[in-house]
Protein backbone atom coordinates (compact mmCIF):
# COMPACT_ATOMS: atom_id res chain seq x y z
CA UNK A 1 0.00 0.00 0.00
CA UNK A 2 1.03 3.39 -0.84
CA UNK A 3 2.62 5.87 1.85
CA UNK A 4 -0.73 8.02 3.22
CA UNK A 5 -2.84 5.62 0.92
CA UNK A 6 -1.18 6.82 -2.42
CA UNK A 7 -1.62 3.79 -4.85
CA UNK A 8 -1.90 6.76 -7.77
CA UNK A 9 -0.98 10.25 -7.40
CA UNK A 10 -2.36 13.09 -9.58
CA UNK A 11 0.80 12.73 -11.63
CA UNK A 12 0.06 8.41 -11.59
CA UNK A 13 2.79 8.22 -9.16
CA UNK A 14 3.13 5.83 -6.14
CA UNK A 15 3.86 7.31 -3.09
CA UNK A 16 6.90 5.31 -1.06
CA UNK A 17 7.63 6.10 2.95
CA UNK A 18 10.07 5.20 4.85
CA UNK A 19 10.62 1.72 5.95
CA UNK A 20 9.93 -0.15 9.39
CA UNK A 21 13.74 -0.06 9.89
CA UNK A 22 14.20 3.70 8.94
CA UNK A 23 11.20 4.53 11.21
CA UNK A 24 12.60 2.57 14.09
CA UNK A 25 16.30 4.38 13.83
CA UNK A 26 14.99 7.69 13.60
CA UNK A 27 12.67 7.15 16.39
CA UNK A 28 16.20 6.36 18.62
CA UNK A 29 17.64 9.50 17.42
CA UNK A 30 15.21 11.63 18.65
CA UNK A 31 15.46 9.81 22.26
CA UNK A 32 19.42 9.51 22.22
CA UNK A 33 20.02 13.50 20.71
CA UNK A 34 16.14 15.19 20.95
CA UNK A 35 16.74 15.93 16.87
CA UNK A 36 13.37 16.79 15.26
CA UNK A 37 11.74 13.78 13.67
CA UNK A 38 12.18 15.75 9.99
CA UNK A 39 15.82 15.67 10.93
CA UNK A 40 15.56 11.91 12.42
CA UNK A 41 13.91 10.38 9.54
CA UNK A 42 16.48 12.05 6.71
CA UNK A 43 19.26 10.84 9.16
CA UNK A 44 17.97 7.15 9.53
CA UNK A 45 17.66 7.23 5.39
CA UNK A 46 21.00 8.07 5.16
CA UNK A 47 22.20 5.75 7.12
CA UNK A 48 23.86 7.54 9.69
CA UNK A 49 24.35 5.63 13.39
CA UNK A 50 22.73 7.05 16.04
CA UNK A 51 26.54 7.29 18.19
CA UNK A 52 27.68 9.27 14.86
CA UNK A 53 24.88 11.71 14.05
CA UNK A 54 26.62 14.74 16.20
CA UNK A 55 29.64 14.24 13.97
CA UNK A 56 27.88 13.76 10.97
CA UNK A 57 25.90 16.90 11.00
CA UNK A 58 29.56 18.86 12.00
CA UNK A 59 31.71 17.31 9.61
CA UNK A 60 35.56 18.48 9.65
CA UNK A 61 37.65 17.72 6.77
CA UNK A 62 40.63 17.48 8.79
CA UNK A 63 38.96 13.96 10.15
CA UNK A 64 38.15 13.04 7.23
CA UNK A 65 40.86 14.05 4.90
CA UNK A 66 42.43 10.74 3.62
CA UNK A 67 46.24 10.53 3.54
CA UNK A 68 47.44 11.23 0.41
CA UNK A 69 50.29 9.04 0.54
CA UNK A 70 47.28 5.91 0.47
CA UNK A 71 47.08 6.10 -3.32
CA UNK A 72 49.61 4.54 -5.33
CA UNK A 73 52.30 6.77 -7.41
CA UNK A 74 51.01 10.00 -5.49
CA UNK A 75 54.58 10.59 -3.90
CA UNK A 76 56.42 10.38 -6.67
CA UNK A 77 53.65 12.52 -8.83
CA UNK A 78 53.97 15.40 -6.14
CA UNK A 79 57.95 14.76 -5.91
CA UNK A 80 57.63 15.86 -10.03
CA UNK A 81 55.89 18.29 -10.19
CA UNK A 82 57.59 20.52 -7.36
CA UNK A 83 61.30 19.17 -9.70
CA UNK A 84 59.58 21.08 -12.59
CA UNK A 85 58.34 24.02 -10.13
CA UNK A 86 61.94 24.40 -8.75
CA UNK A 87 63.61 24.23 -11.77
CA UNK A 88 60.97 26.38 -14.19
CA UNK A 89 60.75 23.21 -16.30
CA UNK A 90 57.77 23.63 -18.54
CA UNK A 91 54.43 22.28 -17.46
CA UNK A 92 51.52 21.05 -19.74
CA UNK A 93 48.02 20.59 -17.83
CA UNK A 94 45.78 18.47 -20.13
CA UNK A 95 42.04 18.03 -19.03
CA UNK A 96 38.66 17.02 -19.69
CA UNK A 97 36.70 19.23 -21.50
CA UNK A 98 33.78 18.77 -18.21
CA UNK A 99 33.71 20.83 -14.88
CA UNK A 100 35.76 18.44 -13.30
CA UNK A 101 38.49 18.24 -15.99
CA UNK A 102 38.17 22.12 -15.70
CA UNK A 103 38.38 22.33 -12.31
CA UNK A 104 41.46 20.02 -11.97
CA UNK A 105 43.43 22.23 -14.73
CA UNK A 106 42.33 25.48 -12.66
CA UNK A 107 43.75 24.00 -9.21
CA UNK A 108 46.86 23.25 -10.58
CA UNK A 109 47.23 26.63 -12.58
CA UNK A 110 46.07 28.71 -9.51
CA UNK A 111 48.37 26.81 -7.25
CA UNK A 112 51.65 27.11 -9.78
CA UNK A 113 50.65 31.30 -10.03
CA UNK A 114 50.61 31.64 -6.40
CA UNK A 115 54.17 30.09 -6.32
CA UNK A 116 55.36 32.51 -9.13
CA UNK A 117 55.26 29.59 -12.00
CA UNK A 118 52.24 29.15 -15.30
CA UNK A 119 51.86 26.63 -17.31
CA UNK A 120 50.09 25.70 -20.79
CA UNK A 121 47.01 24.98 -20.84
CA UNK A 122 45.33 22.33 -23.54
CA UNK A 123 41.39 20.90 -23.51
CA UNK A 124 40.86 18.94 -26.09
CA UNK A 125 37.82 19.46 -29.19
CA UNK A 126 35.06 17.20 -28.24
CA UNK A 127 34.12 16.90 -31.70
CA UNK A 128 37.47 16.56 -33.41
CA UNK A 129 39.94 15.16 -30.81
CA UNK A 130 37.48 13.41 -28.40
CA UNK A 131 37.80 12.79 -25.00
CA UNK A 132 41.03 12.59 -23.25
CA UNK A 133 44.91 12.13 -24.49
CA UNK A 134 45.60 11.83 -28.36
CA UNK A 135 48.82 10.72 -30.37
CA UNK A 136 49.21 14.57 -32.07
CA UNK A 137 48.21 16.80 -29.31
CA UNK A 138 50.72 14.84 -26.70
CA UNK A 139 53.19 14.94 -29.40
CA UNK A 140 53.00 18.67 -30.16
CA UNK A 141 53.16 19.15 -26.35
CA UNK A 142 55.87 16.96 -25.33
CA UNK A 143 58.15 18.56 -28.16
CA UNK A 144 57.42 22.42 -25.90
CA UNK A 145 57.16 20.76 -22.65
CA UNK A 146 59.35 19.09 -19.84
CA UNK A 147 55.70 17.64 -17.90
CA UNK A 148 52.47 16.67 -19.12
CA UNK A 149 50.32 16.46 -16.24
CA UNK A 150 46.69 14.65 -17.52
CA UNK A 151 43.74 15.56 -15.51
CA UNK A 152 40.45 13.56 -15.52
CA UNK A 153 41.65 11.44 -18.38
CA UNK A 154 44.74 9.20 -19.10
CA UNK A 155 44.28 6.08 -17.20
CA UNK A 156 43.56 4.54 -20.70
CA UNK A 157 45.47 6.78 -23.10
CA UNK A 158 48.50 3.86 -23.38
CA UNK A 159 49.10 4.88 -27.00
CA UNK A 160 49.03 9.00 -26.77
CA UNK A 161 51.39 9.23 -23.77
CA UNK A 162 53.40 6.66 -25.20
CA UNK A 163 53.69 9.65 -28.05
CA UNK A 164 54.69 11.90 -25.50
CA UNK A 165 58.12 11.57 -26.13
CA UNK A 166 60.93 13.34 -24.21
CA UNK A 167 58.10 14.70 -21.65
CA UNK A 168 57.27 13.16 -18.27
CA UNK A 169 54.00 12.36 -18.35
CA UNK A 170 51.71 12.10 -14.56
CA UNK A 171 48.09 10.59 -14.78
CA UNK A 172 45.46 12.40 -12.24
CA UNK A 173 42.34 11.04 -12.66
CA UNK A 174 39.62 8.85 -11.48
CA UNK A 175 37.87 6.96 -14.89
CA UNK A 176 38.31 2.95 -14.51
CA UNK A 177 41.30 1.48 -15.01
CA UNK A 178 42.17 -1.23 -17.11
CA UNK A 179 44.40 -4.39 -16.52
CA UNK A 180 47.41 -2.27 -18.00
CA UNK A 181 48.40 1.03 -17.36
CA UNK A 182 49.98 3.69 -19.60
CA UNK A 183 53.70 3.66 -19.45
CA UNK A 184 54.11 6.75 -17.87
CA UNK A 185 56.21 8.38 -14.78
CA UNK A 186 52.76 8.19 -12.22
CA UNK A 187 48.96 6.96 -12.48
CA UNK A 188 47.22 8.39 -9.70
CA UNK A 189 43.71 7.41 -9.46
CA UNK A 190 41.49 5.53 -6.79
CA UNK A 191 40.27 3.17 -9.76
CA UNK A 192 43.12 1.74 -10.68
CA UNK A 193 42.60 -1.79 -10.50
CA UNK A 194 45.44 -2.27 -7.59
CA UNK A 195 43.51 0.15 -5.61
CA UNK A 196 41.04 -0.92 -2.58
CA UNK A 197 38.63 1.28 -3.93
CA UNK A 198 37.96 2.95 -0.18
CA UNK A 199 38.73 6.28 -2.25
CA UNK A 200 36.40 4.94 -5.18
CA UNK A 201 33.80 7.63 -4.80
CA UNK A 202 36.82 10.75 -5.34
CA UNK A 203 36.14 12.70 -8.86
CA UNK A 204 39.62 14.10 -10.42
CA UNK A 205 39.63 17.12 -8.97
CA UNK A 206 39.45 15.50 -5.37
CA UNK A 207 42.47 13.82 -6.41
CA UNK A 208 44.57 16.82 -7.42
CA UNK A 209 43.79 18.66 -4.39
CA UNK A 210 45.18 15.58 -2.79
CA UNK A 211 48.13 15.50 -4.57
CA UNK A 212 48.79 19.12 -4.00
CA UNK A 213 48.35 18.30 -0.22
CA UNK A 214 51.16 15.80 -0.62
CA UNK A 215 53.05 18.75 -2.48
CA UNK A 216 52.47 21.14 0.73
CA UNK A 217 53.99 18.35 2.84
CA UNK A 218 56.88 17.70 0.57
CA UNK A 219 57.31 21.46 0.45
CA UNK A 220 57.03 21.79 4.21
CA UNK A 221 59.74 18.54 5.10
CA UNK A 222 62.00 20.80 2.96
CA UNK A 223 61.44 24.27 4.87
CA UNK A 224 59.13 25.94 2.24
CA UNK A 225 55.95 26.73 2.03
CA UNK A 226 52.98 26.54 -0.31
CA UNK A 227 49.79 28.10 -0.99
CA UNK A 228 47.13 27.51 1.81
CA UNK A 229 44.79 25.07 0.45
CA UNK A 230 41.58 25.90 2.27
CA UNK A 231 40.79 28.46 -0.61
CA UNK A 232 40.88 26.04 -2.79
CA UNK A 233 38.14 24.17 -1.93
CA UNK A 234 35.42 25.78 -3.81
CA UNK A 235 36.66 24.40 -6.92
CA UNK A 236 36.62 21.29 -5.41
CA UNK A 237 33.30 21.19 -4.38
CA UNK A 238 32.33 22.13 -7.85
CA UNK A 239 33.58 19.76 -9.39
CA UNK A 240 32.28 17.01 -6.66
CA UNK A 241 28.94 17.85 -7.75
CA UNK A 242 28.84 19.09 -11.06
CA UNK A 243 30.50 15.34 -11.72
CA UNK A 244 27.81 13.31 -9.61
CA UNK A 245 30.50 12.03 -7.27
CA UNK A 246 28.41 10.52 -4.53
CA UNK A 247 28.00 12.61 -1.41
CA UNK A 248 29.57 10.77 1.23
CA UNK A 249 32.71 10.68 3.32
CA UNK A 250 35.08 13.66 2.54
CA UNK A 251 33.52 14.37 -0.40
CA UNK A 252 30.12 15.78 1.64
CA UNK A 253 33.28 17.88 4.00
CA UNK A 254 34.18 18.76 0.87
CA UNK A 255 31.40 20.26 -0.66
CA UNK A 256 30.75 21.83 2.62
CA UNK A 257 33.95 23.77 3.21
CA UNK A 258 34.16 24.48 -0.50
CA UNK A 259 30.59 26.25 -0.34
CA UNK A 260 31.83 28.26 2.63
CA UNK A 261 34.39 29.38 0.66
CA UNK A 262 32.52 30.28 -2.67
CA UNK A 263 30.26 32.48 -0.42
CA UNK A 264 33.46 34.47 0.07
CA UNK A 265 33.42 35.80 -3.62
CA UNK A 266 37.54 35.58 -4.09
CA UNK A 267 37.44 33.39 -7.16
CA UNK A 268 36.79 35.74 -10.01
CA UNK A 269 35.74 33.12 -12.65
CA UNK A 270 32.97 31.89 -10.01
CA UNK A 271 31.87 35.77 -8.92
CA UNK A 272 31.92 36.09 -12.62
CA UNK A 273 29.56 32.94 -13.56
CA UNK A 274 27.10 34.06 -9.94
CA UNK A 275 26.68 37.51 -11.43
CA UNK A 276 25.99 36.21 -14.80
CA UNK A 277 23.09 33.84 -13.64
CA UNK A 278 21.92 36.17 -10.96
CA UNK A 279 22.08 34.77 -8.26
CA UNK A 280 21.30 36.94 -5.00
CA UNK A 281 22.52 34.58 -2.24
CA UNK A 282 25.59 32.69 -1.43
CA UNK A 283 25.77 29.60 -3.79
CA UNK A 284 24.72 26.23 -2.37
CA UNK A 285 25.58 22.46 -3.59
CA UNK A 286 22.37 23.31 -5.96
CA UNK A 287 23.94 25.80 -7.54
CA UNK A 288 26.88 24.31 -8.24
CA UNK A 289 25.15 20.92 -10.12
CA UNK A 290 22.44 23.09 -11.97
CA UNK A 291 23.77 26.50 -12.43
CA UNK A 292 27.10 26.67 -12.64
CA UNK A 293 27.48 22.91 -14.06
CA UNK A 294 25.86 23.54 -17.08
CA UNK A 295 27.32 27.18 -17.74
CA UNK A 296 31.12 26.06 -17.70
CA UNK A 297 30.37 22.99 -19.22
CA UNK A 298 28.11 24.98 -22.39
CA UNK A 299 32.34 25.75 -23.91
CA UNK A 300 33.13 21.95 -24.36
CA UNK A 301 29.63 21.34 -25.41
CA UNK A 302 28.90 23.51 -28.07
CA UNK A 303 31.37 26.24 -28.09
CA UNK A 304 35.31 26.70 -27.15
CA UNK A 305 36.12 23.68 -25.13
CA UNK A 306 38.81 25.32 -23.07
CA UNK A 307 36.36 28.24 -22.45
CA UNK A 308 35.14 27.16 -18.71
CA UNK A 309 38.49 25.92 -17.46
CA UNK A 310 40.50 29.48 -18.82
CA UNK A 311 36.79 30.73 -16.69
CA UNK A 312 37.86 28.86 -13.68
CA UNK A 313 41.67 29.77 -13.83
CA UNK A 314 41.11 33.31 -14.26
CA UNK A 315 42.57 36.08 -12.03
CA UNK A 316 40.99 39.08 -13.64
CA UNK A 317 37.32 39.85 -13.06
CA UNK A 318 36.96 41.62 -15.47
CA UNK A 319 38.44 38.82 -18.26
CA UNK A 320 36.21 36.41 -16.76
CA UNK A 321 32.84 38.52 -16.86
CA UNK A 322 33.23 38.22 -20.42
CA UNK A 323 33.88 34.29 -20.83
CA UNK A 324 30.71 34.49 -18.62
CA UNK A 325 28.89 36.15 -20.76
CA UNK A 326 30.20 33.84 -23.33
CA UNK A 327 28.87 30.77 -21.35
CA UNK A 328 25.92 32.12 -20.51
CA UNK A 329 25.69 33.03 -24.21
CA UNK A 330 26.47 29.40 -25.29
CA UNK A 331 24.28 27.68 -22.33
CA UNK A 332 21.71 29.38 -24.13
CA UNK A 333 22.35 27.74 -27.08
CA UNK A 334 23.01 24.70 -25.70
CA UNK A 335 19.34 24.28 -24.12
CA UNK A 336 17.87 24.99 -27.56
CA UNK A 337 20.05 22.08 -29.66
CA UNK A 338 19.45 19.80 -25.97
CA UNK A 339 15.39 20.30 -26.62
CA UNK A 340 15.56 19.41 -30.06
CA UNK A 341 17.61 16.09 -29.03
CA UNK A 342 15.53 15.20 -26.22
CA UNK A 343 12.38 15.32 -27.84
CA UNK A 344 13.69 12.73 -30.55
CA UNK A 345 15.13 10.54 -28.08
CA UNK A 346 12.41 10.16 -26.14
CA UNK A 347 10.10 9.68 -28.71
CA UNK A 348 12.66 6.82 -30.16
CA UNK A 349 12.77 5.66 -26.54
CA UNK A 350 8.99 5.12 -25.85
CA UNK A 351 8.83 3.51 -29.22
CA UNK A 352 11.54 0.91 -28.11
CA UNK A 353 10.28 0.47 -24.23
CA UNK A 354 11.11 1.98 -21.14
CA UNK A 355 10.75 -1.65 -19.44
CA UNK A 356 14.02 -3.07 -20.21
CA UNK A 357 17.12 -2.44 -17.88
CA UNK A 358 18.48 -0.04 -20.34
CA UNK A 359 17.20 3.12 -21.79
CA UNK A 360 19.02 3.93 -25.30
CA UNK A 361 18.82 6.09 -28.42
CA UNK A 362 20.48 6.81 -31.57
CA UNK A 363 20.33 9.33 -34.28
CA UNK A 364 21.78 10.93 -37.41
CA UNK A 365 23.68 14.46 -36.33
CA UNK A 366 22.41 14.52 -32.76
CA UNK A 367 25.35 17.22 -31.07
CA UNK A 368 28.01 15.04 -29.30
CA UNK A 369 27.86 17.36 -26.96
CA UNK A 370 23.76 17.26 -25.61
CA UNK A 371 23.87 13.36 -25.72
CA UNK A 372 24.81 13.38 -22.05
CA UNK A 373 22.78 15.65 -20.84
CA UNK A 374 19.68 13.72 -22.88
CA UNK A 375 20.81 10.64 -21.44
CA UNK A 376 20.60 11.94 -17.94
CA UNK A 377 16.85 13.27 -18.80
CA UNK A 378 15.81 9.75 -19.59
CA UNK A 379 17.26 8.57 -16.52
CA UNK A 380 15.71 10.83 -14.50
CA UNK A 381 12.18 9.79 -16.28
CA UNK A 382 12.82 5.96 -16.54
CA UNK A 383 14.87 5.52 -13.31
CA UNK A 384 17.44 3.28 -15.67
CA UNK A 385 20.65 3.59 -17.01
CA UNK A 386 19.94 5.23 -20.31
CA UNK A 387 22.50 5.61 -23.49
CA UNK A 388 21.90 8.19 -26.18
CA UNK A 389 24.03 8.45 -29.20
CA UNK A 390 25.00 10.86 -32.05
CA UNK A 391 26.14 9.39 -35.54
CA UNK A 392 27.79 10.97 -38.09
CA UNK A 393 27.73 9.04 -40.91
CA UNK A 394 28.85 5.85 -39.98
CA UNK A 395 30.84 6.53 -36.46
CA UNK A 396 29.00 7.48 -33.41
CA UNK A 397 30.09 8.93 -30.03
CA UNK A 398 27.47 8.13 -27.22
CA UNK A 399 26.94 9.27 -23.81
CA UNK A 400 25.35 7.16 -20.86
CA UNK A 401 24.01 7.95 -17.09
CA UNK A 402 23.12 5.73 -14.41
CA UNK A 403 20.70 5.01 -11.40
CA UNK A 404 22.48 4.63 -7.81
CA UNK A 405 23.44 1.01 -7.62
CA UNK A 406 24.05 0.69 -11.47
CA UNK A 407 28.46 0.65 -12.30
CA UNK A 408 27.74 1.69 -15.97
CA UNK A 409 31.03 2.31 -16.38
CA UNK A 410 32.55 -1.27 -15.83
CA UNK A 411 29.76 -2.62 -17.93
CA UNK A 412 30.63 0.09 -20.77
CA UNK A 413 34.32 -1.34 -20.60
CA UNK A 414 33.25 -4.52 -20.61
CA UNK A 415 31.64 -4.51 -23.70
CA UNK A 416 34.28 -2.59 -25.08
CA UNK A 417 37.06 -5.35 -24.08
CA UNK A 418 34.54 -7.56 -25.77
CA UNK A 419 34.88 -6.39 -29.02
CA UNK A 420 31.32 -4.35 -29.50
CA UNK A 421 32.25 -1.06 -29.27
CA UNK A 422 35.20 0.97 -30.91
CA UNK A 423 36.04 2.62 -27.01
CA UNK A 424 34.15 3.05 -23.85
CA UNK A 425 35.08 3.89 -20.03
CA UNK A 426 34.18 6.21 -17.54
CA UNK A 427 32.81 5.18 -13.85
CA UNK A 428 29.81 4.08 -11.90
CA UNK A 429 27.52 6.88 -12.75
CA UNK A 430 28.68 8.28 -16.33
CA UNK A 431 30.47 7.22 -19.35
CA UNK A 432 31.44 7.38 -22.95
CA UNK A 433 31.93 5.51 -26.01
CA UNK A 434 32.11 4.99 -29.35
CA UNK A 435 30.73 2.39 -32.02
CA UNK A 436 30.06 1.80 -35.74
CA UNK A 437 26.64 1.26 -36.79
CA UNK A 438 27.01 -1.95 -37.49
CA UNK A 439 27.72 -2.32 -33.50
CA UNK A 440 24.93 -0.84 -32.14
CA UNK A 441 22.03 -3.02 -31.77
CA UNK A 442 24.37 -5.79 -30.76
CA UNK A 443 26.20 -3.87 -28.46
CA UNK A 444 22.72 -2.27 -26.81
CA UNK A 445 21.46 -5.20 -26.50
CA UNK A 446 24.89 -6.77 -24.67
CA UNK A 447 24.60 -3.75 -22.25
CA UNK A 448 21.22 -3.91 -21.00
CA UNK A 449 22.06 -7.93 -20.42
CA UNK A 450 25.14 -6.91 -18.38
CA UNK A 451 22.81 -4.12 -16.48
CA UNK A 452 20.29 -6.50 -16.02
CA UNK A 453 22.27 -8.66 -13.84
CA UNK A 454 23.46 -5.47 -11.37
CA UNK A 455 19.26 -5.33 -11.20
CA UNK A 456 19.00 -2.23 -13.34
CA UNK A 457 14.93 -2.30 -14.33
CA UNK A 458 13.51 -3.09 -10.94
CA UNK A 459 13.23 -0.13 -9.89
CA UNK A 460 9.10 1.29 -10.64
CA UNK A 461 9.89 4.43 -12.84
CA UNK A 462 7.09 6.26 -11.11
CA UNK A 463 7.86 6.03 -7.49
CA UNK A 464 7.98 8.99 -5.60
CA UNK A 465 10.48 8.50 -2.32
CA UNK A 466 9.19 10.64 0.82
CA UNK A 467 11.29 10.84 4.26
CA UNK A 468 7.86 11.08 6.05
CA UNK A 469 4.90 13.13 6.73
CA UNK A 470 5.38 16.44 8.46
CA UNK A 471 2.53 18.33 11.03
CA UNK A 472 2.65 22.19 8.97
CA UNK A 473 2.61 23.31 12.46
CA UNK A 474 6.43 21.49 12.54
CA UNK A 475 7.25 23.20 9.12
CA UNK A 476 9.50 26.52 10.30
CA UNK A 477 12.30 28.05 9.51
CA UNK A 478 14.36 26.36 12.36
CA UNK A 479 13.73 22.59 10.88
CA UNK A 480 15.06 23.57 7.21
CA UNK A 481 18.19 24.96 9.44
CA UNK A 482 18.49 21.59 10.91
CA UNK A 483 17.93 19.93 7.33
CA UNK A 484 20.72 21.97 6.03
CA UNK A 485 23.20 20.69 8.28
CA UNK A 486 22.35 17.08 7.29
CA UNK A 487 23.58 18.13 3.60
CA UNK A 488 24.52 18.68 1.45
CA UNK A 489 22.49 16.51 -0.44
CA UNK A 490 22.74 15.17 -3.75
CA UNK A 491 24.01 12.19 -5.69
CA UNK A 492 23.82 9.21 -3.04
CA UNK A 493 21.64 11.70 -0.62
CA UNK A 494 18.84 13.26 -2.41
CA UNK A 495 17.37 16.33 -0.44
CA UNK A 496 14.88 15.97 1.52
CA UNK A 497 11.24 15.24 0.29
CA UNK A 498 8.05 15.59 2.80
CA UNK A 499 4.42 14.46 2.89
CA UNK A 500 1.61 17.04 4.37
CA UNK A 501 -1.70 15.15 4.82
CA UNK A 502 -5.32 16.46 3.97
CA UNK A 503 -4.60 20.23 3.25
CA UNK A 504 -7.05 22.49 1.78
CA UNK A 505 -6.36 24.85 -0.96
CA UNK A 506 -6.77 28.56 0.32
CA UNK A 507 -5.10 30.16 -2.47
CA UNK A 508 -4.08 29.10 -6.39
CA UNK A 509 -3.18 30.92 -8.99
CA UNK A 510 -1.01 30.27 -12.63
CA UNK A 511 2.16 32.51 -12.90
CA UNK A 512 4.57 32.58 -15.43
CA UNK A 513 4.63 30.04 -18.31
CA UNK A 514 2.65 26.63 -16.55
CA UNK A 515 3.60 27.73 -12.58
CA UNK A 516 1.14 27.45 -10.28
CA UNK A 517 1.23 29.64 -6.66
CA UNK A 518 -0.44 28.08 -4.27
CA UNK A 519 -1.33 29.00 -0.27
CA UNK A 520 -2.41 25.92 2.00
CA UNK A 521 -3.96 24.93 5.40
CA UNK A 522 -4.73 22.29 8.24
CA UNK A 523 -8.00 24.22 8.91
CA UNK A 524 -5.68 24.64 12.78
CA UNK A 525 -4.92 28.20 11.47
CA UNK A 526 -1.57 26.28 9.82
CA UNK A 527 -0.60 28.22 6.85
CA UNK A 528 1.74 26.94 4.71
CA UNK A 529 3.04 28.90 0.82
CA UNK A 530 3.86 26.72 -1.58
CA UNK A 531 5.03 27.00 -5.88
CA UNK A 532 5.11 24.17 -8.52
CA UNK A 533 7.01 24.41 -11.14
CA UNK A 534 5.79 23.49 -14.74
CA UNK A 535 2.54 22.54 -12.89
CA UNK A 536 0.28 22.79 -16.11
CA UNK A 537 2.60 20.60 -18.33
CA UNK A 538 0.39 17.52 -16.60
CA UNK A 539 -2.48 17.17 -14.37
CA UNK A 540 -1.41 18.69 -11.50
CA UNK A 541 -1.77 21.54 -12.34
CA UNK A 542 -5.33 22.34 -13.56
CA UNK A 543 -6.34 19.49 -10.53
CA UNK A 544 -5.45 21.92 -7.68
CA UNK A 545 -6.57 25.54 -9.30
CA UNK A 546 -9.60 23.69 -10.04
CA UNK A 547 -10.19 21.94 -6.21
CA UNK A 548 -13.42 22.84 -5.70
CA UNK A 549 -12.96 22.74 -1.98
CA UNK A 550 -11.42 19.27 -1.77
CA UNK A 551 -8.57 18.36 0.18
CA UNK A 552 -5.14 17.34 -0.58
CA UNK A 553 -1.87 15.30 0.18
CA UNK A 554 0.70 17.24 -0.76
CA UNK A 555 4.27 16.08 -1.00
CA UNK A 556 7.31 18.28 -2.30
CA UNK A 557 10.96 19.49 -1.09
CA UNK A 558 10.99 22.39 1.98
CA UNK A 559 12.47 25.99 1.44
CA UNK A 560 13.37 28.98 2.75
CA UNK A 561 11.83 32.31 1.01
CA UNK A 562 13.04 35.16 1.85
CA UNK A 563 11.01 38.99 0.98
CA UNK A 564 10.85 41.89 2.71
CA UNK A 565 13.17 41.18 5.05
CA UNK A 566 10.94 38.08 6.03
CA UNK A 567 11.82 34.80 6.05
CA UNK A 568 8.85 31.96 5.88
CA UNK A 569 9.09 28.13 4.52
CA UNK A 570 7.56 27.38 1.16
CA UNK A 571 6.82 23.62 -0.56
CA UNK A 572 8.38 23.12 -3.63
CA UNK A 573 5.68 21.05 -4.53
CA UNK A 574 6.32 17.89 -6.87
CA UNK A 575 3.33 15.72 -6.62
CA UNK A 576 -0.63 15.73 -4.86
CA UNK A 577 -2.98 13.15 -4.34
CA UNK A 578 -6.54 14.05 -2.84
CA UNK A 579 -7.21 12.78 0.40
CA UNK A 580 -10.54 11.04 -0.42
CA UNK A 581 -12.33 10.83 3.02
CA UNK A 582 -11.12 14.09 4.94
CA UNK A 583 -8.67 12.31 6.83
CA UNK A 584 -5.11 10.93 7.50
Amino acid sequence: MGFLGVESSLTGRLWVGPGVEVERKAEALVQAHSYPLGLALVLARLGVPVEEAPGFLDPRLRDLLPDPRGLKDMERAAARFLTALRLRQRIAVFADYDVDGGSSAALLLHWLRQMGAAATLYVPDRIDEGYGPNVPAMRDLAAAHDLIICVDCGTLSHEAIAAAEGADVVVLDHHLGGETLPDCLAVVNPNRQDEDGSLAHLCAAAVVFLMLVEAGRQLREAGEQGPDLMGFLDLVALATVADVAPLKGVNRALVRQGVKVMAGRRRPGLVALSDVAKLDAAPSAYHLGFVFGPRINAGGRIGKADLGARLLACPDLAEARAMAERLDALNAERREVEAAVRAAALAQAEERGLDAPLVWAAGEGWHPGVVGIVASRLKEKTNRPAVVIGFDGEDGKGSGRSVAGIDLGASIQKIAAEGLLQKGGGHRMAAGLSLSRDQLEPAMARLSELLGKQGAGTGGAADLRLDGMLMPGAVRPELLEELDKAGPYGQGASAPRFALADMRIAFAKQVGTGHLKLSCDDGLGNRLEGICFGAFDGPLGPALLNHGGARFHLAGRLEINEWGGRRAVQIRLEDAAPAADGSV
